[in-house]
Parts: C-alpha cells; sequence; structure tokens
C-alpha cells in the first residue's frame, strides 16, 4: 500500500492566498467608501456652490421670462395652425415632451432616423414657406439633450419671413431682433455663432 504525502507547504500557501484576498477587499471597501465622498458628496457640493457664484446663478437656476411667467418661448412649441406660428423654433428634441432631456440614440445608417428627418423636413418646408433642399441641418437632427436653446443664424434667417409676418413685425426689425439674440464664437474661435431663441422669443414681445 502507497501513502500519499501532501506537501508541507499546502496550508501555508493557502493562508498566504487567504490573506491577499481580504487585502485586495479590503482595498477594495476603502476606494469605494473615498470615490463615494468625493464624488457622491464632495464633487455636487463643489458644483453646487460654483452655481451660487454672481454671475452664474441665474444659469443655474434657470431665468424668468420678462414677461415674469412662464411660456412657450423657452421650448419648441408645436402650434395647431402652423402657417399662423409666431414664433421662433428650437433645434427638435428626440424626447416625447419638450421639457423632458434625451436622444435618439440613432446612427446614421438608421431607417428610422432617416425617416425622422424626411418627415421633419416636410413639416419645416411646410411651416416656414421653404424650399426643402435649402433648410439647414440643425432644423432637422436633435440634439443630444434635446433642450438646446440656440440654433444656427441660418436657422433663424429661414424663420423671419414667417415670424414678421404671423407678428405683424417689419422683417427689418425681426432680423435686427435676431442679431440683438446671436453669440459669437466662444472666446473668439470656439464653436460657432448660434441664435438663442429663448432670448430671442422674448424679445418678439417687446418688439
Amino acid at each position: 500500500m502507497t501513502t500519499v504525502l501532501e506537501p508541507e507547504h499546502t496550508s501555508t500557501e493557502e493562508e498566504v492566498t487567504a490573506r491577499g484576498v481580504r487585502r485586495q477587499l479590503g482595498a477594495a471597501v476603502r476606494v469605494l467608501l473615498v470615490l463615494t465622498v468625493l464624488l457622491g458628496v464632495v464633487y455636487p457640493a463643489v458644483v453646487w456652490g460654483v452655481s451660487r457664484l454672481p454671475g452664474l446663478h441665474g444659469n443655474a437656476e434657470g431665468s424668468v421670462t420678462p414677461s415674469g411667467t412662464s411660456s412657450l418661448i423657452g421650448v419648441d412649441p408645436v402650434p395647431a395652425d402652423p402657417a399662423a406660428d409666431p414664433w421662433f423654433h428650437t433645434r427638435p428634441s428626440a424626447a416625447a415632451a419638450p421639457t423632458v432631456s434625451g436622444g435618439s440614440n440613432l446612427g446614421p445608417s438608421s431607417a428610422d432616423l432617416a425617416r425622422t428627418v424626411e418627415e421633419r423636413r416636410a413639416a419645416i418646408a411646410t411651416r416656414d414657406g421653404v424650399d426643402p433642399a435649402s433648410i439647414p441641418p440643425d432644423a432637422l437632427t436633435a440634439s443630444a439633450s434635446g433642450l438646446d436653446p440656440q440654433i444656427s443664424p441660418e436657422y433663424a434667417a429661414q424663420q423671419v419671413p414667417r415670424v414678421a409676418r404671423v407678428t405683424g413685425l417689419p422683417e427689418d426689425r425681426v432680423r435686427a431682433l435676431v442679431a440683438g439674440a446671436t453669440e459669437g464664437r466662444t472666446l473668439g474661435f470656439l464653436g460657432e455663432p448660434r441664435v438663442n431663441v429663448p432670448e430671442l422669443n422674448a424679445s418678439l414681445g417687446a418688439g
């Protein structure tokens, strides 16, 4: 009968392995606690504190329209009669409601995206009375958030005749309002010129 002897160092290796596992678990728990405090408490508190700084509070909390009440000028309305629509429109939203943020997550090869773009093209061409081929891309594609307040100067210029006709304001006056709501490139070289739609729609009421 042959007796198989277990290696003497087996128990030692098991003890070393167990200590290593405990050490790794301990490190993981410590990292979890540190990151929870930093990202769940400290970072939000810092962001909130920065939002209290003068000049940033209004942008952080949202602003009230000149009339003192909330209205459709801050979102993209869907009028019952497009021909009588007096507002400048923002970029379209992929979300179901205009106050909800969210993208479509559709890729450039998506048939659903292509169909949606063509539907928007037809609706905007009818609303503004323009050639469908001339509609700017930002009028057809939704932003990642769906809540962008700016549009391109080209899209704003396309809407000027309709807004002037419906509101009764002279086109030159409406174009001047567009110019007043137009922002240049950030720091002079970042991004593109853009028109702030809520600000522009608010100025329509003041004439």
